[in-house]
């Protein structure tokens, strides 16, 4: 059994599918890049807020439901026909005024309609953990989607600097077959033989010249 986690196939399942193998068959995973405090700071702080709280309070522009959780881990079942299971933790889950949950994961970053298709898998698994849980009760999950912010102007007043977080809503289209088809191509790539380099991948690059370095060998080093 292989966990796969929602958060991997934004990035390091499109940037590498070896990198991407290593991690989940064989528990390599890549050294983990310096990332300013500040952002995920930022990120709790602007979640915790709305805990509790009407979308409709903190924008029109967002669709209505109360935020009932916020960064919660979510488990599935194995999924049937493959060797691998869903984990990960999500960023905010909203009860809507019909009874029905609203998956988000919330961006601090520049707002895109290509950020649909690129964090739909990321949604997609959430839903189907949900749906598929390997504890409790399922969730009845209607919509699932973005809320990016990025800062838009900074007022000084009274000692403290007031930035506008102007958010906004991408709302990602439940497509639960394709997700399966997705997800069996994982597997396939998980049970598979070791994949190919990606000759674009930044870490694949810098693995081999440091073999080079400790080894070195006649000839320049590629850089």
């Amino acid at each position: 059994m292989y966990k796969l986690s929602p958060s991997d196939f934004a990035y390091l399942y499109e940037e590498c599918k070896h990198c991407y193998y290593l991690k989940v068959r064989r528990g390599i995973n890549r050294p983990s890049s310096p990332f300013p405090g500040v952002f995920s700071a930022l990120n709790t702080r602007l979640q915790g807020a709305l805990i509790g709280k009407d979308l409709k309070e903190f924008s029109s522009n967002l669709p209505s439901g109360i935020v009932e959780s916020q960064e919660g881990y979510v488990e599935s079942k194995q999924i049937p026909s493959t060797q691998v299971f869903i984990k990960g933790k999500y960023d905010m889950l909203v009860r809507q005024p019909d009874g029905s949950y609203l998956v988000i994961d919330f961006k601090i970053s520049n707002p895109s309609e290509e950020q649909i298709p690129k964090f739909q898998n990321q949604l997609q698994a959430y839903h189907y953990a949900f749906i598929h849980p390997l504890y409790g009760e399922t969730k009845d999950i209607s919509k699932l989607g973005l809320i990016i912010m990025y800062p838009d102007q900074v007022v000084f007043h009274d000692g403290h600097a007031h930035i506008n977080f102007p958010p906004k809503w991408l709302e990602i289209p439940m497509e639960n077959d394709k997700f399966i088809d997705f997800i069996n191509k994982v597997s396939g790539l998980i049970e598979g033989p070791t994949p190919p380099e990606n000759s674009n991948c930044q870490w694949c690059k810098y693995r081999h010249l440091g073999e080079q370095l400790s080894h070195p060998q006649t000839g320049d080093i590629p850089i």
